[in-house]
């Protein structure tokens, strides 16, 4: 079996969707910010039974991520599925008329950069297997702009016609690309929004390989 990336790895999401992959035979890469963070959660999955290692990244770091997700296939083997996850930055999200162009420079790094440079690094690994699973995770903000939000509301944006783009040139490759879009908080106990139903959510992502937008709930109006 190969390996998931979840950039953007903590206890909610990123542990559901490992140890849901993990029970499918995927090894797991975690990416996230600090290296004790990842160890700690790979030894916690390892007692469940789930082959995962830790590997230390910024997303806003482009030489660092690179290396993370280059580590993680030199120590577990191909990528894949790569799900990018990361939950934003407060201060993202400040009110549009008190966002200035430097205030978007961390949520365009975050959201649009650190994308970019995840997928430029594991796609050749993809298109040898001959398969593989791109899977972006983003708040309701990415099809719904709030004024409140406006850092990564400008940000999920670029991110999702990113990925759309993606779904659109690589599917004669093999490789799906889908994105979900979770409203609001995730939230434990949720009957939709339970990490551990994303999770199950995420896995039929990859393995039904349908269409590209999927909603956890619907929008409010």
């Amino acid at each position: 079996m190969t390996t998931i990336a979840i950039v953007g790895a903590g206890r909610g999401l990123g542990a559901a969707v490992a140890r849901r992959f993990g029970r499918q035979g995927f090894d797991v890469a975690l990416v996230s910010r600090t290296q004790e963070h990842v160890d700690s959660l790979a030894a916690e999955l390892g007692g469940e039974g789930v082959r995962a290692r830790g590997f230390a990244a910024d997303v806003r770091d482009p030489v660092a991520l690179t290396a993370a997700l280059a580590a993680a296939t030199a120590a577990l083997g191909p990528v894949e599925v790569l799900q990018y996850s990361p939950i934003p930055h407060k201060d993202f999200m400040k009110p549009v008329l008190q966002t200035t162009p430097a205030d978007l420079r961390g949520p365009l790094e975050f959201s649009v950069h650190g994308p970019v440079t995840a997928v430029q690094q594991v796609l050749p690994g993809m298109r040898v297997l001959g398969r593989g699973t791109l899977l972006f995770v983003n708040g309701g903000s990415a099809v719904r702009p709030h004024a409140d939000r406006a850092g990564t509301s400008i940000a999920f944006a670029a991110e999702s016609a990113y990925a759309r783009m993606l779904h659109d040139t690589l599917a004669e490759d093999r490789i799906h690309v889908a994105q979900l879009i979770i409203p609001g908080a995730i939230t434990p106990g949720h009957p939709r929004k339970d990490p551990a139903v994303l999770a199950g959510l995420l896995w039929d992502l990859h393995h039904d390989r349908g269409e590209f937008r999927h909603f956890a709930e619907p929008l409010e109006d």
